[in-house]
């Protein structure tokens, strides 16, 4: 399955109205519904709020329905650290939103983080990863050498991490576009039913 963006580096190892909903002020409730069960997410709109309203972009025009979570990394020698990823259906992108870092955001990958996955910077599009332990090493560094900006966390798994969790373990492809995925793809990508703000 082709991706335009990616998440390499574990393989290394102003809010609009549309944000306002009940509950905390720019919070944004998502609800993804897979065969392996249901997932709610909580998006921080005050927060990250270009993010934000980059994955509400491909939600509303129902492209996350028919997507699917299509990898799953697991660390050697710390298989409780690692990740999830999903993305949409095939079709259109829109254009790659401007990335927001860590240091900007104040939000931090913690064990249930979701991210937006990339690979230069500022060219993050739709494909989204879910923490599964704290990761501090895909936060933006500053003082670190080359690229240290880190990842765009925009959010938070608020129901469904145990479905995360068996999605990381599931039998995996033998091969994988990128080589340095090998053995991270899923054999049967796990579809997504519905996806919808909840």
């Amino acid at each position: 399955m082709h991706r335009r963006t990616v998440l390499t580096g574990l393989a290394v190892l102003s809010a609009s109205p549309a944000l306002a909903q009940t509950g905390a002020p720019g919070v944004v409730k998502v609800e993804l519904t897979t065969p392996e069960g249901r997932f709610l997410l909580e998006l921080a709109g005050d927060k990250a709020p270009l993010t934000v309203a980059n994955f509400l972009k491909y939600l509303d025009a129902g492209r996350y329905t028919g997507g699917s979570f299509y990898r799953g990394v697991t660390v050697p020698n710390a298989p409780q650290l690692g990740l999830v990823q999903f993305g949409p259906k095939p079709g259109r992108y829109f254009a790659p939103v401007q990335h927001e870092p860590t240091t900007q955001t104040g939000l931090k990958h913690l064990e249930g983080t979701i991210s937006l996955a990339r690979g230069a910077l500022n060219s993050g599009t739709c494909d989204i990863f879910i923490c599964l332990a704290d990761s501090p090493y895909l936060d933006a560094n500053p003082a670190a050498p080359g690229d240290n900006q880190g990842f765009a966390a925009f959010g938070r798994v608020v129901e469904g991490l145990d479905i995360a969790r068996r999605i990381q373990v599931m039998p995996k492809s033998a091969t994988a576009e990128n080589p340095t995925m090998v053995g991270q793809m899923l054999e049967k990508p796990v579809p997504i039913l519905t996806a919808k703000r909840a």
